[in-house]
């Protein structure tokens, strides 16, 4: 439901809420303002010097007023040319200092919005977004608002020039006004709702050709590139439809108001001549109203035109304002609260949890109650879609509990500034996403300014430094999007090594090794022994191995936590914990344990 107040208090146009980024430009819009006024005005007197140069042609005959007339017209057009050339460019350079404010601010927005946001929109639509309705709000501000002043100069001025030379021809141009403005709004109000659909297809097709290509092993091997391309072929035959729509009513509108000004202009011109012939007027001052008739003409087709750009625009900056106006799920708190010293006594403790994702949603959690304690690992294990992956979400607050709340040295997370909680969490997922970038860069994402020395001891405590070393430009080498010229083990080392540069007080490790090869497992399970020595540490667990190596295991089903207790304890006992262990839902990898039975990890510090 729209919250009545904000609608209310919503600007009527999205438009003006661009004015507060145009104040810090304003000497440079006050330039090209009066640029623009003064070549307005020098076009207005183009009909008049015309005037005179017909007059001396043909009534007075004289050549040397004809060749000053010429001379002084190639002398505004130079005026006109150089003031065009100030006004273009300042409104150009403006604009683009706009639109990149715009676009930054808007990303940075959606960077605050909570997971929950991005799991009902796609990326594909926001990059629209951020580009193609961006772009649309920069060509009216750097063209658009400058054009339509120049042709409310020309109309206005036209119309008053007409009134002095000739009343009785002004009023047969002026009658042709109201019909082009009643027909300007009329088709302007369908054309922003054209213009609508249109962008929404085209974010549709935009978010469905970005799915394809980021997943394209996945498309491939399913052998499915021929539904994505009818995928997306149907939604772009969708935006055409819309746009074909669109071009129809422009056509119909824009015919309409040439035919409506110019046909107004041919009266003037039949009137005019009669007025020559019977010698009310010259034939210079013919051809300076009718020019001025067919300035007024243009300037009402042109302001028809920027009408309806006028309104595509509304439809793009209500649909980027709307994006700025939503507010992250997860707020920072009103009233924050330092995060007690690490000495302070309390680990990281759930207070009668529940949790689901919306009010008509089922239940995820359900009371959970249960504390870690400082350098405890705890190891939750249960069937897919018990909850697991959630309680480890509420911990750097990507979701907040629906009831209950969750502590960290006894203050609640919602007391502790989000840079704050988020800096003492590090996450090692199970398939870490890496930028296109250099390995080092990545290694270094938490820490930006880490040395080179510090990034290397870190991809040697993840047992990440022999594989990077034989990579052709060692640190410098580029790991391609998301990481995709690595393997996986690779990939999962790296994310461990920027945990090592973080160094947070919890560790969450979310099945960091399910989908490992035996030799990347072996290595990445080193790593992660090394990561959590001196930390509080949350593990969704798969693997016997990493279960065995936790210091109690939480068995989770439905939201609530079943059994707790430690590996062996459960398997002895009939629960459900027993059931997963003895159906293999937990890999028992007998190699593995066996060798952890007789040989511990090695302390990788020291290499």
């Amino acid at each position: 439901m729209i919250d009545s107040s904000s609608t209310l208090a919503r600007p009527v146009s999205p438009l003006r809420r661009l004015i507060p980024r145009l104040q810090p430009h304003r000497y440079a819009l006050a330039a090209a303002a009066v640029a623009l006024v003064a070549s307005a005005a020098i076009g207005l007197a183009f009909p008049l010097v015309v005037r005179y140069l017909m007059d001396a042609a043909f009534e007075v005959r004289d050549p040397e007023m004809l060749n000053r007339v010429a001379i002084f017209l190639i002398g505004l057009f130079g005026i006109q040319a150089v003031l065009n050339f100030v006004q273009v460019f300042l409104l150009g350079a403006t604009a683009e200092r706009v639109v990149a404010g715009l676009r930054t601010d808007l990303y940075s927005h959606l960077l605050t919005l909570s997971p929950g946001f991005f799991t009902n929109r796609n990326s594909g639509e926001l990059t629209a977004r951020l580009a193609s309705d961006c772009s649309t709000l920069g060509t009216v501000l750097s063209h658009q608002v400058a054009e339509f002043f120049r042709q409310v100069l020309f109309l206005f001025g036209g119309l008053a020039l007409l009134a002095v030379l000739h009343s009785r021809l002004m009023l047969t141009t002026v009658t042709v006004a109201p019909i082009v403005v009643l027909s300007a709004y009329a088709f302007g109000q369908i054309l922003r709702k054209q213009s609508t659909k249109v962008q929404d297809r085209l974010a549709q097709a935009n978010a469905a050709a970005e799915e394809a290509l980021t997943q394209i092993p996945v498309v491939q091997s399913f052998v499915r590139e021929g539904w994505e391309e009818q995928r997306y072929g149907s939604r772009i035959q969708s935006a055409l439809r819309e746009a074909v729509g669109r071009s129809l009513v422009r056509g119909v509108f824009f015919g309409l108001v040439t035919f409506i000004a110019f046909g107004g202009v041919a009266v003037v011109l039949w009137e005019g001549g009669r007025l020559v012939i019977a010698q009310e007027i010259t034939a210079g001052e013919l051809v300076s109203f009718l020019l001025y008739a067919v300035t007024v003409a243009a300037a009402i087709t042109a302001l028809a035109s920027l009408w309806s750009g006028y309104q595509e625009a509304m439809g793009a900056a209500q649909r980027v304002f709307d994006l700025m106006d939503t507010e992250p799920e997860i707020m920072e708190p009103r009233h924050s609260e330092a995060l007690p010293p690490a000495s302070d006594p309390g680990g990281l403790a759930f207070h009668d949890v529940w949790f689901r994702y919306g009010q008509e949603e089922p239940w995820i959690l359900r009371g959970l109650s249960v504390e870690l304690k400082p350098g405890e690992a705890v190891a939750l294990v249960g069937p897919s879609g018990a909850g697991k992956t959630t309680i480890a979400s509420l911990v750097p607050r990507f979701w907040d509990p629906t009831q209950g709340h969750i502590t960290l040295r006894g203050t609640d997370l919602r007391r502790i500034p989000l840079i704050e909680l988020r800096t003492a969490v590090g996450i090692v997922p199970q398939d870490p996403l890496l930028f296109a970038d250099t390995v080092a860069a990545n290694i270094a994402y938490g820490k930006p300014e880490a040395t080179a020395e510090e990034i290397e001891r870190a991809a040697r405590l993840a047992h990440a430094h022999e594989f990077i070393e034989r990579l052709a430009e060692g640190y410098d080498s580029q790991v391609g999007e998301r990481g995709s010229r690595l393997s996986g083990g690779q990939r999962q080392r790296i994310a461990i090594a920027r945990i090592f540069l973080k160094e947070p007080e919890i560790l969450i490790l979310d099945e960091a090794t399910s989908s490992l090869d035996t030799e990347s497992e072996q290595l990445v399970e080193q790593a992660l022994e090394s990561a959590m020595r001196g930390r509080t540490t949350l593990i969704i667990a798969h693997r016997l191995r990493t279960v065995q190596r936790a210091d109690r295991v939480l068995v989770v089903d439905g939201g609530e936590i079943l059994e707790q207790g430690r590996h062996a304890e459960l398997a002895s006992a009939d629960g459900l914990y027993a059931r997963l262990y003895r159906g293999q839902l937990l890999d028992p990898e007998p190699e593995f344990v066996e060798e952890a039975a007789v040989r511990p990890f090695e302390d990788v510090t020291a290499g």
